[in-house]
């Protein structure tokens, strides 16, 4: 029976100090991922983080410029229209382009071109030329705007090259870790192939928003440009044909129109 008992407490002890072993190292690895911070994996990904940071930050600003940059009522600047037509009709050319020149703008640049080259030509207007100025500032403005764009897509498409590099840098130094010291310290082994993971995955991070960004940018800006082609050619039929574009009559104007 005391044989029994001394068993008992013994395998009671044993077990208490392997609960004791087992939290101790719960705690540990606790702590461990406890310590893992965003400067940890900065470091632990290595010369690559860095420009992938850079990276990141220029993409942020991008889309912040954006934003604030590609606003339809930044580029378009509807209120405007009223005024504008009213001069059209009334063939005042002079007028307009200096009411253009004090509001700038992608809207005003790109229609106070035809402005311009309706004024260099004496008696009638030639449309097909101002036509063409119109198009030539459409592009102008488009090229200058869409730089800002465009630099989305190439993030988007170099960010996860840069991590590749980073992942092929981290495998070299595993590889050369094994084949110098073999499996004798796998803590470096695995810093290395950390290394590896995280810029990967970093670039990858980098690259979807940025792409995302880009597509959405560019589809809401080739709207933003078609709205505005249609409003300026509304003002230049105006000034050619002296008659109401029918998208601007209102109700009672288009019931008189409807009665002639």
């Amino acid at each position: 029976m005391k044989k029994r008992l001394l068993i008992m407490a013994l395998l009671l002890a044993a077990g208490a100090v392997l609960a004791q072993e087992g939290g101790a190292a719960a705690a540990a690895s606790a702590d461990v991922a406890e310590k893992i911070s965003l400067w940890g994996l900065v470091k632990q990904g290595g010369w690559a983080m860095w420009p992938l940071g850079a990276f990141s930050f220029f993409m942020v600003a991008l889309v912040i410029q954006n934003f604030i940059a590609l606003r339809p009522k930044t580029l378009l600047h509807n209120e405007m229209m009223p005024d504008l037509l009213e001069y059209m009709l009334k063939d005042k050319v002079k007028t307009a382009l200096v009411y253009c020149r004090k509001h700038p703008s992608m809207f005003t640049n790109t229609f106070g071109a035809g402005l311009e080259r309706c004024l260099d030509v004496e008696g009638k207007y030639d449309f097909d030329k101002v036509k063409e100025s119109v198009e030539e500032a459409s592009v102008e403005q488009l090229s200058k705007l869409m730089k800002p764009i465009d630099y989305l897509s190439i993030i988007g498409a170099s960010a996860p090259m840069l991590g590749l590099l980073g992942t092929v840098s981290g495998m070299i130094k595993a590889f050369h870790t094994m084949g110098t010291g073999g499996m004798g310290d796998p803590s470096k082994l695995a810093s290395n192939i950390g290394e590896a993971l995280v810029t990967t995955a970093t670039g990858l991070i980098i690259a979807i928003p940025a792409m995302f960004f880009f597509f959405f940018f560019k589809k809401g800006f080739q709207k933003t440009l078609a709205t505005l082609g249609r409003n300026v050619g509304f003002l230049f039929d105006a000034l050619e044909s002296g008659k109401m574009p029918v998208a601007y009559m209102n109700l009672e104007a288009l019931e008189q129109l409807e009665r002639e």
